[in-house]
């Protein structure tokens, strides 16, 4: 805990953006940080709650969060660190992107504002780089087994540090010419600037570990290969498959997944695309189609693209629009409405909208886009909410550019997973057992492969769990 009484004499204190008309026109990182005395008056508000649901059921990497509360408060920063790095490999990347299950579970969250533990984590990892604590760390002897890691995202990395600290031999393979996965292209560099993933990444190459990218695994170099060549496949390629709109016009141009202007944008900010080789919002009316973290990420990049407007629409309805510092779901994840950083710089949001069909003055390029009013009747027979248009609600826009940003239904059923012969669930992902074991000997799937799109942290969490069961399988060999 901190303080005893901290968390009645402290209020949370609330981290600063750079201004909207700066940071729109760069693709750079501009969270302020806190000083160090408001941070440890933030590590002082963690109070001995007894059951602390931050950590045990707010966190999926069960970090031991008022642990390292406490030893920020006391200013015993390396301890801190040592404490955070027990459970998390990765703490600098999910202080910048995790979504903070732990603080929506955190007990102060029953009827005040919760600790800032994103925050506390963040300045904990920018300490521990500044100061040289986080070293590489080759293991004390290797084991003379092998495992291939077949994606570089937050699971597949994450794994591949616990595997190659069990000293087994780890080469990640990832089809994009450097690794990261959606962390690296489908992620803006305002939330996370690449720098923080190729320091990391560096590290771990310092650790042994080999990487190989621009490898697509099915194509490159055949399963077969890879079964001859080492003794265990992790598979990690994430939930790739875009959700598509099943409206009228879909195959006009200048209607995209989200992911494929994301990636542009990532890659034209690393310089490995030209201006013109990449989808742009610049002087467009630009439409969103989804309400959630990958819409919000295509707002913030079209505007700084210099789009002449944006809107963002959402098939469901509005959420509870909620003011209050505390959690009205507490320990659950609230269902309120959330405002981002990009949605701040501009944009026309709307809910219970449904997109109709899509048109053309030409037949060939989006000019219009047609909508109606949706409401969500719930079905008492079938225990579940059914959509039901309302009627007099028809309206349209004008739209340059649609970007299609409605989540992700399971992992690619490309040449990899059809010659890997994997077993699929129900619902295409690729189906494991509670040990990460797939239907194919030797071969375990972690992340959202596995268990279709879900939080990065999460992700970190199973990549870390799958590492455990794949070096037991190596023992067992």
């Amino acid at each position: 805990m901190g303080k005893e009484t901290g968390f009645i004499e402290y209020k949370r204190a609330r981290v600063k953006y750079e201004s909207v008309e700066k940071r729109i026109t760069h693709y750079n990182e501009f969270t302020t940080r806190l000083p160090e005395k408001e941070l440890q008056k933030q590590g002082a508000r963690c109070m001995d709650c007894g059951i602390p649901f931050c950590h045990s059921l707010g966190c999926p990497l069960g970090n031991l969060i008022p642990e390292w509360n406490d030893l920020v408060y006391k200013g015993r920063w390396k301890e801190a660190w040592e404490r955070l790095e027990l459970t998390s490999s990765f703490p600098e990347i999910t202080g910048r992107i995790c979504p903070a299950p732990c603080e929506t579970s955190c007990t102060l969250s029953i009827n005040t504002s919760p600790v800032t533990i994103k925050q506390i984590e963040l300045q904990i990892m920018d300490r521990a780089f500044k100061e040289g604590w986080v070293k590489p760390e080759p293991p004390l002897q290797e084991s003379g087994k092998s495992v291939a890691v077949i994606g570089s995202g937050p699971a597949g990395l994450t794994a591949a540090k616990k595997l190659r600290k069990q000293g087994h031999k780890v080469t990640v393979f990832e089809k994009a010419p450097k690794a990261g996965g959606l962390m690296r292209y489908g992620i803006p560099g305002y939330k996370l600037e690449k720098k923080i993933l190729d320091r990391r990444i560096e590290i771990m190459e310092q650790e042994g570990i080999f990487f190989e990218n621009d490898v697509t695994i099915g194509e490159d170099l055949s399963v077969r290969y890879l079964k001859k060549s080492f003794d265990a496949i992790l598979l990690t390629m994430g939930a790739g498959t875009p959700r598509d709109l099943p409206a009228g016009g879909r195959g006009l141009d200048g209607i995209h997944f989200a992911l494929d202007f994301l990636t542009g944008s990532n890659k034209l900010n690393e310089g490995k695309l030209a201006l013109n080789q990449i989808i742009s919002a610049k002087d467009k009316v630009v439409l969103v189609i989804g309400g959630g973290d990958t819409g919000s990420d295509c707002v913030g990049t079209s505007i700084r693209q210099g789009a002449k407007s944006v809107l963002q629409y959402e098939i469901m309805p509005k959420p509870m629009d909620w003011k209050n510092d505390w959690n009205p779901e507490w320990p659950d994840w609230p269902k309120i409405l959330r405002t981002s950083s990009s949605h701040e710089e501009g944009c026309e949001r709307e809910w219970g909208v449904s997109t109709k069909y899509l048109s053309s003055r030409d037949g060939i390029h989006l000019n219009e886009a047609h909508f109606v009013r949706v409401e969500w009747i719930y079905d008492e027979k079938k225990k579940s909410y059914k959509m039901k248009e309302i009627p007099g609600t028809e309206f349209s826009k004008k739209i340059d550019l649609v970007f299609i940003a409605m989540g992700f239904t399971h992992v690619e059923h490309d040449s990899l997973v059809k010659s890997i012969g994997v077993d699929l669930d129900s619902r295409g992902n690729i189906k494991t057992d509670s040990n990460y074991k797939t239907s194919v000997d030797g071969v375990f799937a972690a992340g959202d492969a596995a268990t279709g799109a879900s939080l990065v942290v999460r992700a970190f969490a199973h990549g870390r769990d799958a590492a455990i069961s794949i070096s037991d399988y190596l023992k067992s060999e």
